[in-house]
């Protein structure tokens, strides 16, 4: 083995050399999810979120914007899309959204309704694939797109599978806020909630982010039998109603997941 021994690539967290630590790409790092907080941040706002000096975080940001992973506008700093290529590595690693595109592709024309594949990044879910229909909604999402897992049925399906302490440390971060008048926001009915999805086996959420908008999600497992992702069909009120969307498309959503879990021959580590 060359340049890293058997117990470094055997542990999470591996310990290295001071000499071989580059403390510029750890703040680098930083000052990148400093934008989960706020998508425009000026230098000051940036150096307050992150704890690091000004003229670091400056540096930082304007290589970002020289690489072309931010852009400045109006005294103040975003990511741009090319973002989304360091997370594509990863997702390309682990070969998820390739597995589930079709099956996606399947679903939608079988219900006639968007159909996603997600991730539980922190505390929001992430979107790694997604077939679109041409339906208006106030929330149009893609690729890499966040939501809070909370206030969503695939961030529900995921949430249910933690392990007590990883649960708990959701809670201790989450921002649980509402974005409806129905937006469950009690940590207490949420984990009942939970316990619930848990049981059954997948998620419903309705009128959570928007009103009007009913999704149901299902559980994606690895080999071992782990969630590590989940996929949902989404609509609105106003085209199918609950007892439709129970009846008719979550019977297809849930084959649909046993497909994917089936094709998944491989343990994923997070």
């Amino acid at each position: 083995m060359s340049e890293r021994n058997a117990e470094d690539l055997n542990s999470n967290q591996v310990n290295i050399k001071p000499g071989d630590y580059l403390k510029t790409l750890e703040r680098g790092l930083e000052v990148i999810k400093a934008f989960k907080k706020k998508p425009h941040l000026t230098i000051t706002e940036s150096s307050k979120i992150t704890g690091l000096p000004r003229p670091v975080t400056r540096r930082a940001l304007l290589t970002l914007e020289h690489l072309g992973y931010a852009n400045f506008k109006d005294g103040r700093y975003s990511l741009t899309s090319k973002v989304l290529s360091l997370g594509y590595s990863y997702i390309s690693s682990q070969n998820i959204w390739e597995i589930a595109t079709p099956y996606l592709e399947e679903l939608s024309e079988k219900v006639q309704e968007s159909s996603s594949l997600a991730i539980l990044d922190d505390t929001d879910i992430v979107y790694i694939a997604r077939v679109p229909v041409n339906k208006i909604m106030k929330h149009s999402l893609g690729v890499g797109a966040r939501l809070p897992a909370h206030a969503s049925s695939v961030g529900k399906m995921l949430l249910a599978y933690l392990s007590p302490n990883k649960l708990d440390h959701y809670f201790q971060h989450a921002d649980l806020r509402a974005y409806t008048e129905k937006t469950i926001t009690s940590e207490e009915k949420i984990r009942d909630d939970l316990k619930k999805v848990r049981e059954q086996g997948w998620s419903l959420s309705r009128d959570q982010l928007e009103i009007g908008l009913l999704s149901v999600a299902a559980p994606i497992r690895d080999v071992r039998g782990k969630v590590v992702a989940a996929i949902n069909t989404a609509t609105h009120t106003g085209r199918t109603d609950k007892e439709t969307l129970l009846n008719k498309h979550l019977p297809i959503l849930l084959e649909t997941a046993e497909q994917i879990s089936n094709r998944i021959d491989f343990e994923i580590i997070n």
